[in-house]
């Protein structure tokens, strides 16, 4: 069964992404645009705009064009706009890294993508020094000073003019965010101009983004989900975004209150600390209307503890990069919203379910693995052909790894990955699940669950649990028993200080479950 979007179908308009973003940056003028959180540093609407065309024209003579990568290396600053949209006046792609990489794991993305040039900050060049040992990348260019590279700055020092590109919106590619995607070492996720730009109409049509908003940007903007969503999307709505450079939660709420954010997109462990943190108390978050959660599942019962405990609208979106950040989220109507689900398939898209074990669409109520196509899905993985046929197939469906099913409303419930079910027997048990029911107790303050090796049954859950306070093991496992299945009990419990996570906060089971292997052997 396919699944068609109940928003209001969208028009793409055939234009640049820079043309769609600034669309607005004339009329707004000294409007603030980005601001820095903690120290108000602020970049208006005429200084993004203007500063990126400053930029492009330095690096049109400098000889960058049409095709080549700029890889943009940063925390979330303001200044994180500007060489972006510089390059895409170019023709160009930018490849943005993760802020937290090793040299090794730059350097992996550097010559992947073939970046000819890279912008950094001066506490980042112990590492982008080594980075770019090796690959072909020119120059690097520092927010400030630092030995070894030339200041951005200088690249303001031009005359503005552009060459005349030709920029082909619906092919030509304008971004290469990583991602795993299904499986595997990070690949380039080729996305177009028209791709960010449906993305942007799409999520618009959800009424859940508003003009007028102040936005909350601590989801890291070399994320796609900070990307397109809280940066592009937000600059194309003539909003303010209020930027943190690393989450911090005072310093997060501090932010919050003080710029009266309206609009927080975030991720379960924030949500999770929001709703369970006693220091939240001490702010006033009153100006708060909606907080947005993706990039992992959400239990229902965590959206409604933040939500009455904030008084504002908790909702969950889902999707991947592939998909150039959504492909599905609840309407900004509360009335329409279900906690626990992802909401609906979004405008101009279709989505599907699709049974693991025999490949045949799934009825309503029945879990599969989902898959969706649109005009926001990606053209595929940078020069990797062998990946993009086996995540996209021939009807244009992107198959996510993901499992999910949708109820007879149309809403999507996401259960978890395809290859983190643990089975027990014949059983399927999703660690997202257990993890919902987990994080419900008091005195738990974060927690994962994995697959543990069993004789008997071949894999049973076992929790990694962070505390709050005095708990045993048997209180916990008994705790979740009363509230699943028989079959879904966790079966083991091991307290720990810290559940690791990836920057956008999926939790990186692969680590347990190597340090439950070394434990076990």
């Amino acid at each position: 069964m396919i699944y068609k979007s109940p928003f209001p179908e969208i028009t793409i308009p055939d234009v640049t992404l820079a043309q769609y973003v600034l669309q607005r940056a004339m009329e707004l003028g000294d409007a603030p645009a980005l601001i820095d959180g903690p120290s108000g540093r602020t970049l208006s609407y005429k200084q993004v705009a203007g500063g990126s065309r400053l930029v492009a024209s330095s690096l049109a003579k400098k000889g960058f064009g049409k095709g080549d990568v700029f890889a943009i290396w940063m925390p979330n600053i303001p200044e994180y706009a500007i060489p972006f949209l510089a390059v895409s006046m170019l023709g160009g792609i930018n490849t943005t890294l993760n802020s937290l990489y090793t040299p090794d794991e730059a350097r992996y993305q550097l010559n992947d993508t073939g970046a000819k040039y890279l912008v950094t900050i001066p506490q980042f060049m112990e590492r982008a020094l080594p980075a770019v040992q090796g690959t072909s990348v020119k120059e690097i260019f520092v927010l400030g000073e630092a030995e070894g590279a030339t200041p951005f700055m200088s690249l303001m020092q031009s005359d503005g003019q552009l060459p005349q590109v030709s920029i082909d919106p619906k092919n030509d590619l304008v971004v290469l965010p990583y991602s795993s995607g299904t499986s595997g070492r990070p690949k380039g996720v080729m996305l177009t101009h028209a791709n960010l730009i449906a993305q942007m109409q799409q999520v618009s049509a959800t009424g859940v983004f508003l003009e007028g908003d102040v936005v909350m940007g601590v989801l890291p903007f070399y994320h796609i989900y900070g990307m397109v969503l809280i940066l592009l999307l937000s600059l194309s709505k003539g909003n303010q975004v209020v930027s943190v450079p690393r989450f911090d939660m005072e310093m997060f709420l501090q932010v919050m209150e003080k710029y009266g954010v309206t609009i927080a997109p975030l991720v379960p462990p924030i949500v999770l600390g929001l709703t369970k943190h006693p220091i939240v108390d001490k702010f006033n978050l009153s100006k708060l209307r909606t907080i947005t959660s993706g990039a992992a599942p959400l239990g229902a019962d965590l959206e409604i503890a933040c939500s009455k405990r904030l008084n504002c609208l908790v909702l969950q979106g889902y999707g991947m990069t592939e998909v150039s950040a959504a492909s599905h989220i609840n309407p900004g109507d509360a009335s329409k919203v279900r906690h626990g689900s992802v909401g609906f398939t979004i405008s101009n898209m279709e989505s599907k379910i699709v049974q693991v074990d025999t490949g045949q669409d799934a009825p309503p109520g029945v879990p599969g693995e989902i898959c969706m196509r649109g005009p926001n899905r990606m053209v595929g993985y940078w020069n990797n052909p062998e990946a993009t046929a086996a995540t996209i197939d021939e009807q244009g469906w992107l198959h996510s790894g993901d499992v999910g099913f949708v109820d007879e409303e149309g809403y999507l419930y996401v259960v978890d990955r395809v290859k983190e079910l643990i089975k027990y027997n014949a059983f399927q048990v999703a660690p997202a699940e257990l993890e919902a029911v987990l994080v419900t107790h008091p005195m738990v303050a974060d927690c994962a669950v994995i697959p543990h090796p069993d004789e008997e049954t071949g894999e049973v859950p076992k929790a990694f649990v962070v505390k709050k306070g005095d708990v045993s093991e048997e209180e916990i496992m008994a705790f979740v028993a009363e509230r699943v299945a028989p079959f879904k009990k966790i079966r083991s419990v091991e307290f720990v200080d810290v559940i690791p996570k990836s920057a956008s906060g999926k939790i990186l089971r692969r680590i347990l479950v190597e340090k439950d292997r070394a434990a076990t052997n």
